[in-house]
């Protein structure tokens, strides 16, 4: 069977003589963190996508992806919602109140955000209906003062499907007692989970009720978009305002929380460049064998020389005997990372369950997100099979310049 002559040699020193043992150990510790290197690097940065995904599937799908908002009502915004949804990468809109106040109930006080809202416009922008975990946002009905709260805010104010619960208006009402605060018995109609940070804060209610609590003329504040491309928000809502711009004023999510996704993908390209110095570590080692190798091997360099080997033969010979470290460590944590990124979030969550250990209470997941991006396990691989063809270089140029003469004088 036919096999190129630089490729026999080279997959044959691959294993050095038994009198010199430390040069194969040195490969094999070169190949193993190679494998390391890859496989850790693939596993992270699929938990960083995770995180990334969760975030924008969690915290965008309630906070208002872009929004046009009027500086008193939107008497007619029917009209207004429809021209807005047929804007390119528009997918759905929908209508809105908001107010902030406070929310009380069995002795408890607690801030919120609350939002007016219509059912039916709503689920169409916002991922609240798919998480409930009791009652259902259809009853924010026009005067059933009913109210949809997080259960981080449930669980703080002790409060169940059926419970009253009074809002409180940062704003006074003159009376023949004095000046009191607004506020307005509710009925908790619905209980959602989503994230620590939006069950704490956000309530939702009916949106002519809203209105009425505000002393509003029937109407929306604002019209709400759900995008199919975040990244066109800011386009989008300016596009959007121009068609009253004596009347609305545009706002997007970069606004308001890019710089929570700005520090996600800061953070992803820091820890995949210091992880990254994993697979370069490796390639040292690979030099490093591969120089030995050389110096173990020069009597045999210039037996082949005396033979007729040219330079670039013995060149191809370590470059083949480096590469093969770098091959099979690339593919080995390739396999090994791939296999870790789809089954961290099954092991670590049969950890935490198993040892009891909370070890996502402060996050917005109860579980390690993970979402495998072939893209990155393809930059990966080039990457470090990149590296190991360059870490080649030196030593098989170095193979290369021996002379028989001076190497066999002394042999």
């Amino acid at each position: 069977m036919f096999r190129p002559l630089a490729l026999f040699l080279g997959l044959r020193y691959t294993r050095a003589e038994r009198s010199n043992r430390f040069i194969s150990f040195i490969s094999l510790i070169s190949m193993i963190g190679l494998t390391l290197g890859v496989a850790v690097l693939i596993t992270v940065l699929s938990v960083m996508n995770g995180f990334d995904r969760e975030l924008k599937s969690r915290i965008l799908g309630m906070v208002p992806q872009a929004t046009v908002t009027a500086g008193e009502i939107i008497p007619n915004w029917q009209p207004l919602a429809k021209d807005i949804n047929e804007i390119k990468n528009v997918e759905a809109v929908a209508p809105f109140i908001q107010l902030q106040g406070m929310l009380t109930a069995n002795g408890q006080v607690a801030g919120v955000m609350v939002t007016g809202v219509e059912p039916e416009y709503e689920k169409n922008v916002s991922i609240i209906h798919e998480h409930m975990n009791a009652g259902n946002i259809d009853e924010l009905k026009t005067g059933s003062f009913n109210i949809v709260v997080g259960q981080d805010m449930a669980d703080s104010l002790h409060l169940a499907i059926g419970d009253k619960v009074t809002l409180v208006l940062p704003e006074a009402s003159p009376s023949p007692a004095g000046v009191i605060p607004r506020f307005k018995r509710f009925t908790v109609s619905g209980i959602y989970d989503i994230s620590p940070e939006v069950n704490s804060i956000m309530a939702f209610v009916p949106m002519s009720d809203a209105g009425k609590l505000l002393r509003l003329p029937d109407g929306a504040q604002g019209i709400r978009m759900k995008l199919n491309d975040l990244f066109v928000a800011q386009r989008v809502a300016s596009e959007a305002a121009n068609l009253q711009p004596e009347l609305l004023l545009p706002s997007d999510w970069t606004r308001t929380h890019g710089n929570l996704f700005g520090a996600i993908q800061m953070e992803k390209a820091m820890v995949g460049l210091l992880l990254f110095l994993i697979i370069l570590v490796a390639a040292f080692n690979i030099v490093s064998s591969l120089v030995m190798l050389v110096t173990d091997k020069k009597a045999d360099i210039a037996i082949l020389k005396t033979f007729g080997a040219s330079p670039k033969l013995i060149t191809q010979v370590f470059m083949v005997q480096g590469l093969f470290i770098g091959v099979v460590g690339t593919i080995a944590g390739t396999i090994l990372g791939v296999v870790m990124a789809l089954s961290v979030s099954h092991v670590v969550g049969w950890i935490n369950t198993a040892m009891n250990l909370h070890l996502f209470d402060a996050y917005f997941v109860n579980y390690l997100p993970s979402q495998l991006e072939w893209q990155d396990v393809l930059i990966i691989v080039s990457a470090s099979l990149a590296i190991s063809f360059l870490a080649t270089i030196y030593p098989a140029r170095r193979a290369a310049s021996i002379q028989p003469a001076q190497t066999l004088r002394y042999e």
